[in-house]
């Protein structure tokens, strides 16, 4: 019974032991690594297993494959940390008040992940993403009334979004690879 006892404390310290040397990347995403003396390295630990120092740095995980930000009516709002949003409303030049539905693919710049980790934190998508997709949406909805949104301008629309949004998410490490309006409606 005791030799039992013993092999299952021993296996237990040989696991967290090992968790905490190494770091597991797997495909599609990379690690940033958190060292409680030098704060967040500018190191990016790309896929692979890497090795980092137990108890003293801690690792996280990004990812930076391309992000699907779904915005329509199914989006569940208190699930903070999902990525996407409601409709948006918004009121277009010819004082029409419409809700808007799309999708924006962007992905993370893998160069700039300890800086976002630094400076913007785990919850990018609620402090960056989600407000800046909210405002450059109506902004960009002003510019056009219901009818050339709906019909004669909806790849110009999604450009001007798609640039308005890159000022803004370019300087803090995201890509926006493409912008896509859906439903369009009246209310």
């Amino acid at each position: 019974m005791s030799e039992e006892i013993d092999k299952m404390m021993y296996s237990f310290v040989m696991e967290d032991v090992l968790k905490g040397i190494a770091i597991y990347v797997p495909p599609g995403y990379v690690a940033a690594v958190y060292d409680l003396g030098r704060g967040v390295l500018k190191r990016v630990y790309t896929p692979g297993l890497h090795l980092k120092i137990p108890f003293w740095q801690k690792a996280k995980l990004f990812n930076v494959q391309t992000l699907e930000y779904t915005i329509d009516d199914d989006f569940n709002p208190e699930m903070i940390r999902a990525l996407g949003d409601k409709s948006i409303e918004a009121t277009t030049r010819d004082n029409e008040n419409v809700t808007m539905q799309g999708t924006v693919l962007m992905r993370l710049d893998v160069h700039q992940i300890p800086v976002i980790w630094q400076t913007i934190g785990e919850e990018f998508v609620q402090k960056i993403v989600r407000p800046t997709i909210r405002s450059r949406f109506r902004l960009i909805a002003s510019r056009f009334t219901y009818e050339e949104m709906n019909f004669t301008k909806r790849d110009m629309i999604e450009t001007e979004i798609k640039n308005e949004l890159e000022r803004i998410f370019f300087p803090r490490g995201i890509f926006v690879e493409n912008v896509l309006l859906g439903k369009i409606e009246q209310h």
